[in-house]
């Protein structure tokens, strides 16, 4: 007989259908799209600067603009979420996201194509906080760790998706539109999840007294933060590193600082801040948060390096490039499915061994790739043993800080994680993206190989942080 603990809980209204299964479906498939759409993007890249004559700056805003409002606006978005009510807002984020996806698709320029990316990743920073929000309100008990799993084995399987899928639109060309279908595929998907999100989401519960106003300062000095520190990280390398890159890179420590201390002061007097600090004194959340950036960060970055030196360096096709990430796919969702099995004795093993596999697997396909061929047969244990381990590095984490979450500390601890995992896509992009172009000039395999293997000992430092950073916690 199931307990009331186990069994998911949901609002009742006319006309509305309450199942779970249907409900998470919608919440995770708009996750995965808004997920896939970071990532699908990196396959489609090199079309993109060929077809509208994209610089190397260019291009990576066209990927890290996405990702910049993304990871800027979550946390705001979340809090919208409090205000509004998640339903509210997800339908409005989703709806903001189709329409972008169509512009994107239809953009002349470049131009116009960073524009609605930054516009997309608005969207997708309102509609995303709610997921989590949604799930962590709504389903109680058993029933909340295995709707955990699922949303964590969606954020481990659509950036590798994205990277295989991306490859099938690009070199199918369909009715010559190139690259365009990677946006364009979002219509349809958004414009049925809209209809079925109206149906089963359950209705806003109003916030009443528990309502929160927007903490407009914070949210200015976190944007200022973020675009201090990404700005030159995307632009530093074409311009060949000016000053003002270094003057931004150091001036967003204290205006990061300066944030701290803002909502430290804006929560003793009883405000809302952006990010609580209770939910940063969580215990492990602040490990939890290094090794989300740190996983991702070397995730985004290996998966747009390697891209970019599979098209842009051997002249590989889009889909020749996707299906070539096929086993860092497979390893990754395979793994973010079934970690859980494993032996009692293995959990404290698993993340550090996870990084520290990861760090072995990039210099694998830093080292079987450093010739300028395709690497062979080796290439494809190398990048299955990456997959595994950057799964292993980031699926526990995600879902241990999230599992003894209480409810009412949802939206925050929600929006700080998944801004932590979109910064550190981002950071990740534009800091290992930065190291490859710059090494990589004057094109063809060598340049590129040689590129690649200076990138592939940057994620393997990368990766062995990461391992140390729980160790170093325990020392003290």
């Amino acid at each position: 007989m199931t307990s009331t603990a186990t069994r998911p809980v949901l609002s009742k209204a006319p006309g509305t259908d309450n199942r779970p299964g249907p409900l998470l479906g919608v919440l995770l498939a708009a996750q995965f799209m808004a997920l896939l759409d970071t990532f699908i993007v990196n396959v489609a890249a090199p079309t993109i600067r060929a077809e509208l004559a994209a610089s190397g700056a260019e291009l990576q805003l066209v990927v890290a603009g996405y990702a910049t409002a993304y990871a800027v606006l979550l946390v705001t978005g979340a809090r919208l979420g409090d205000l509004l009510g998640h339903r509210r807002a997800y339908l409005g984020g989703l709806a903001l996201f189709t329409a972008a996806s169509l512009a994107c698709g239809l953009a002349s320029g470049t131009g116009q194509l960073i524009a609605f990316r930054i516009a997309q990743g608005a969207g997708a920073a309102l509609m995303i906080p709610q997921v989590l929000s949604l799930i962590q309100r709504t389903f109680t008990g058993e029933a909340r760790g295995r709707a955990l799993g699922a949303y964590a084995a969606v954020l481990a399987t659509g950036a590798a998706a994205g990277q295989v899928l991306g490859g099938v639109p690009v070199s199918a060309d369909l009715f010559g539109t190139g690259w365009r279908p990677v946006f364009l595929v979002n219509v349809p998907i958004g414009t049925v999840l809209l209809v079925l999100g109206a149906r089963v989401l359950p209705p806003d519960v109003t916030a009443g007294a528990r309502a929160r106003r927007l903490d407009l300062p914070g949210l200015v000095l976190l944007a200022a933060a973020v675009t201090l520190l990404t700005v030159p990280l995307v632009l530093g390398h074409e311009y060949d590193w000016p000053l003002w890159t270094w003057l931004s890179l150091g001036g967003s420590v204290p205006v990061l600082g300066a944030f701290g201390v803002h909502e430290s002061r804006l929560a003793r007097r009883g405000g809302a801040p952006l990010i609580a600090p209770g939910v940063l004194r969580h215990p492990g959340m602040g490990v939890a948060v290094l090794r989300i950036a740190l996983a991702t960060g070397v995730n985004a970055g290996f998966l747009f390096v390697l891209t970019l030196h599979l098209q842009g360096g051997l002249g590989h096709s889009a889909l020749r490039a996707g299906l070539t990430l096929a086993p860092a796919a497979v390893t990754f969702g395979v793994v973010g499915l079934t970690w859980r099995r494993r032996p009692a004795w293995a959990a404290p093993l698993l993340v550090p061994g996870g990084f520290l596999l990861a760090a072995v697997a990039a210099l694998a396909v830093g080292g079987v790739l450093a010739d300028g061929t395709g690497g062979g047969r080796a290439l494809l244990p190398a990048l299955g043993a990456m997959g595994v381990g950057l799964s292993l590095a980031f699926s526990p984490v995600l879902t241990g800080a999230l599992a003894t979450v209480r409810p009412e500390d949802a939206a925050d601890a929600g929006g700080l994680l998944a801004t932590v995992t979109q910064l550190g896509q981002l950071v990740g992009v534009a800091a290992f993206g930065a190291l490859f172009l710059g090494r990589a000039a004057g094109g063809g395999p060598g340049p590129s190989a040689d590129a690649l293997w200076a990138t592939a000992l940057a994620l393997a430092a990368a990766s062995g942080a990461g391992a140390a950073v729980g160790r170093v916690r325990r020392a003290r």
